[in-house]
């Protein structure tokens, strides 16, 4: 039976389950003014699961890495985010964190399958069967992942500061991580994003190197710019002239910005039409 299963329903259920452990910490909070804790986690790590089946079963079909549409892209980044708080949530568990990371993979997953266009065109071999152009592509919407965790803890910043200044220490707020813990995670999930984006790019510079006549500008330019960005705000805080709320700020809003340019780095509307290939692509039914 699991096998009649579709990539997309694996997909639809590992939105639900983070839409459940969305639900079942706002749950918590209101009734008993506390997180869910291990039982949002369970949730989390179930969901991540069905998501690595469907994801697998897309890449397959693709003969890639599935990063060919928004849709997958956006499965991507909720999936690399996910990876990320499953080995740092550990530490957390008990904090708001897997709360936040629940309501953002059930936004991010259930946004992108509920947009039928952003799933309309899928193509096979759409690197070329080329590793270094797939390897570039996986590590550059990882690194947005990175940044999608950077920007949840950021969050939690800002209502640790608000907090304090209150003086409303009690309640939901007293399961928020300190300032210097947040601080702490955020700087090193800065630097650890910045630095995948930096060996994403390093890679296709090498590769475009070799036959500049294939480059994608636009896409280049704009993943280039997304780099630019987040290093400035690295380099900012690591001197100590980005601190605090405008830090967390910062981080908020270039990952809105970042999300927004989705559609440039899209791979899928730049790239012309194969006839051998596109013939052949096998179709994914639409649960």
């Amino acid at each position: 039976m699991l096998a009649e299963f579709t990539d997309r329903t694996w997909l639809w259920t590992a939105a639900g389950l983070y839409l459940a452990g969305f639900i079942q910490g706002t749950t918590s909070l209101l009734r008993q003014g506390r997180p869910a804790g291990s039982a949002t986690y369970a949730l989390i790590a179930a969901g991540y699961l069905m998501q690595l089946v469907g994801l697998g079963i897309r890449g397959r079909a693709v003969a890639g890495c599935p990063l060919g549409n928004p849709f997958e892209i956006f499965q991507f980044i909720a999936w690399s985010s996910i990876t990320l708080y499953l080995v740092v949530g550990v530490t957390f568990r008990k904090s708001l964190l897997g709360y936040f990371t629940s309501c953002l993979a059930a936004a991010l997953t259930l946004l992108s399958l509920a947009i039928p266009a952003w799933d309309a065109t899928q193509r096979s071999h759409i690197f070329g069967s080329n590793p270094w152009i797939e390897l570039h592509a996986a590590l550059a919407v990882f690194s947005y992942g990175v940044f999608g965790l950077l920007a949840l803890t950021s969050i939690m910043l800002l209502l640790r500061n608000y907090s304090l200044k209150s003086k409303n220490l009690g309640g939901w707020f007293s399961f928020l991580p300190s300032i210097m813990d947040l601080d702490h995670i955020g700087v090193r999930l800065l630097g650890a994003g910045v630095a995948i984006l930096t060996a994403a790019l390093a890679v296709i510079a090498l590769f475009y190197l070799r036959d500049t006549s294939t480059a994608n500008i636009l896409k280049i330019a704009t993943t280039t710019m997304v780099w630019i960005a987040y290093s400035l705000v690295f380099g900012l805080r690591i001197s100590g002239r980005l601190l605090a709320n405008r830090f967390a700020w910062a981080c908020l809003i270039l990952y809105a910005a970042a999300l927004l340019s989705i559609p440039m780095v899209d791979q899928s509307r730049h790239r012309p039409p194969q006839k051998s290939t596109a013939a052949k692509a096998p179709a994914v039914r639409p649960v």
